[in-house]
């Protein structure tokens, strides 16, 4: 379980309001292209680093909701880990809610077991969140993208229009067949956007998420400490 101070903000009538939250169920939505060709791409850029293809797509992995971080920096054990920016997903006591994060994950213990991996490294998500209600019309046009920093050099990492992934209501219907929305107290994220070049361990990664027709952005981001392997 983690506690922490959200802030959501309405982009239908500009008010902001702080809302202590609690996750204690964590879900990792894997593989969840709408686009053939995209989701092919991103499991060929997996095959590179010894990843297996999933069986079957989409895929909800399971991990601890302690992973959940809205600190400025996270600790990873050796340079084998990277970030990768996505919509997040979370059902507040007052409704349900999109935001910003990222699903960082170590890359060689995921070539050994993806589930694993998921399990070995911090989350971060930013805290201000736009209720969902207002953007699930508009679900296509909303951009996603991320930008690594390695060694002081800043480039674009990833970046494209949600439209190439399942809508959310798809998701949350194929995690939870009956209710077929996600629980209080849970979070989703919902899938990442192949990268611009090679997957690569950075120092600092930058995450938003663009709303287009509202007019507004969500902008979080986080440094890495990269602990010793001994």
């Amino acid at each position: 379980m983690v506690n922490f101070d959200a802030t959501i903000v309405s982009g239908r009538t500009g008010s902001s309001a702080n809302a202590k939250t609690t996750v204690d169920n964590l879900i990792i939505a894997g593989w969840t292209g709408r686009d053939a060709a995209a989701l092919r791409a991103h499991i060929v850029e997996l095959e590179k680093l010894g990843v297996p293809p999933p069986k079957t797509t989409p895929v909800f992995y399971r991990v601890a909701s302690s992973l959940l971080t809205v600190e400025s920096e996270v600790e990873v054990v050796g340079g084998n880990s990277s970030g990768e920016v996505e919509p997040v997903l979370i059902r507040m006591p007052d409704g349900l809610c999109l935001g910003v994060g990222s699903d960082h994950t170590d890359r060689k213990v995921e070539a050994i077991g993806i589930t694993v991996s998921k399990q070995l490294c911090p989350k971060p998500i930013g805290r201000s969140w736009w209720p969902f209600s207002e953007v699930e019309g508009h679900w296509d046009e909303l951009e996603i993208r991320s930008f690594a920093v390695r060694k002081g050099v800043r480039r674009l990492y990833q970046s494209g229009f949600l439209k190439v992934m399942r809508h959310p209501t798809e998701l949350m219907a194929l995690c939870f067949d009956e209710k077929r929305e996600l629980p209080v107290g849970s979070a989703m994220f919902c899938g990442t956007l192949p990268v611009h070049g090679e997957i690569e361990h950075a120092d600092h990664y930058e995450l938003e998420i663009l709303d287009p027709v509202l007019g507004r952005k969500i902008h979080h981001q986080y440094s890495v400490k990269t602990l010793p392997t001994e």
